[in-house]
C-alpha cells in the first residue's frame, strides 16, 4: 500500500501541476497545482521507510520517475526526480537519526527540510518563478503534514483514554 501511494502521489503531483501550473493556494500565493500530492508524498515516503527501508525508497523515487515521464513533459519529469531525490538524501540525514527518539518528531523534522529543499530544486529545475511559489507551496506542504499528524495524535490520545477506562 505504501509503495503505491508515494508512486501514484509523485504521478499524480507532476500530473496536476503540468495540466494546472500555478494556482492561488489563499492568502494571496500561488503554488503548483499539484503541491497537495507532493506533500503527501513526502509524508507517505517516511511510511515506506518504516514498512520497507531506504532503498525501496528509492526505487519509488525512480518508479515515480519513470511514470512522471510517461505522463507529463521530460524536463518536469526530470525536474520532479531531481527534487525527490535530492529530498530524500535530506530526509534520510534528518529522518533516520530522529527516528530514535520517536515517529512524529522524525516526520515532521525530515518533511520541514524535505519540503523546502524539494521545492527549491523542483521549481528552478522545472521553469517555475522560485520566490513567488516558495511561501504557497511551504504553506501548502505544512498543511498536507500537520493534517494527518494531528489526526494520528488525536487517535493516540484516544486510544490511551479508552485503554485506560477500560484497565478500571
Amino acid at each position: 500500500m505504501a509503495v503505491l501511494a508515494f508512486v501514484g502521489g509523485v504521478g499524480a503531483a507532476n500530473w496536476l501541476t503540468s495540466t494546472y501550473g500555478l494556482v492561488p493556494v489563499g492568502f494571496g500565493m500561488t503554488a503548483t497545482a499539484g503541491t497537495v500530492a507532493a506533500g503527501y508524498t513526502l509524508l507517505v515516503r517516511d511510511w515506506v521507510h518504516e514498512v520497507a527501508g531506504r532503498l525501496v525508497v528509492l526505487a519509488c523515487i525512480t518508479v515515480g520517475a519513470a511514470l512522471s515521464a510517461v505522463l507529463v513533459a521530460p524536463a518536469l519529469a526530470l525536474a520532479s526526480a531531481a527534487a525527490f531525490a535530492v529530498s530524500e538524501l535530506a530526509d534520510l540525514l534528518v529522518y533516520q537519526p530522529l527516528r530514535l527518539r520517536g515517529l512524529l518528531r522524525a516526520v515532521l523534522a525530515s518533511n520541514a527540510v524535505g519540503a523546502l529543499l524539494d521545492t527549491i530544486v523542483f521549481l528552478t529545475l522545472a521553469g517555475f518563478p522560485v520566490w513567488s511559489a516558495l511561501p504557497g507551496q511551504l504553506w501548502v506542504k505544512a498543511w498536507v503534514t500537520l493534517i494527518p499528524v494531528a489526526a494520528v495524535l488525536v487517535a493516540r490520545a484516544l486510544l490511551r483514554h479508552r485503554l485506560r477506562q477500560d484497565r478500571r
